[in-house]
C-alpha cells in the first residue's frame, strides 16, 4: 500500500509508522490525536482516500493519504459502510504497528462522513455503532475534518 504525504512524498506504512514515532517523540509532552477519515467519490468508477491526520493538538498536524479505485458503487449506504471499514482497517493496522508506549500518547478517532443533516443523516447510528464496537472514538459531522475534508480533498 502506497501512501503520500505532502512533506514526504510517496511513502510505505512502515514509514509512515516510523515518521508518527518521530514526530510524537519530538515533543512528546504534547497531546496527539490520531485521526483516521475516508471518503469517496464515483464517476467511472469509484475512489477511496483513506487519510490518515497525526495531529499535535494546539500546534498542527501532518497527514498521509492512500487512495483506491473500486468499480463504481451508486449505493449511498453501502459506500459509506466501506468507507467506515476501510478506517477501521486503517487504523487497526496503524495500531498493530505502534508500539504500547505512542499508543498511550495518542486518542485514536475514526471520523466518519456524515452528519445529522443530509441524506446521510439515517446512517449515522449504525456507522457510530460500527466504529464505537471496534474500540475507537467516532466523530461526525461537522466534526470530522479527516473525512470531510482531508480525505475528501484528494477524491477530486
Amino acid at each position: 500500500m502506497i501512501f503520500f504525504s505532502p512533506t514526504h512524498g510517496k511513502m510505505t506504512l512502515e514509514q509512515v509508522t516510523d515518521d508518527i514515532k518521530k514526530y510524537v517523540a519530538e515533543s512528546a509532552d504534547y497531546q496527539y490525536k490520531l485521526i483516521i477519515g475516508s471518503d469517496s467519490q464515483s464517476r467511472q468508477s469509484t475512489c477511496f482516500v483513506t487519510a490518515i491526520i497525526l495531529h499535535r493538538v494546539g500546534k498542527g498536524a501532518r497527514y498521509y493519504y492512500t487512495r483506491k479505485y473500486e468499480r463504481k458503487i451508486t449505493s449511498l449506504r453501502q459506500r459509506i459502510f466501506f468507507e467506515a471499514s476501510l478506517s477501521l482497517t486503517m487504523a487497526a493496522k496503524i495500531v498493530e504497528c505502534l508500539l504500547s508506549e505512542e499508543q498511550d500518547n495518542l486518542k485514536i478517532e475514526i471520523h466518519l462522513d456524515v452528519g445529522t443533516h443530509g441524506e446521510t443523516k439515517k446512517l449515522v447510528k449504525e456507522v457510530i455503532r460500527m466504529v464505537i464496537g471496534s474500540g475507537f472514538d467516532a466523530k461526525i459531522k461537522p466534526y470530522s475534518c479527516g473525512a470531510s475534508k482531508v480525505a475528501d480533498r484528494h477524491t477530486k
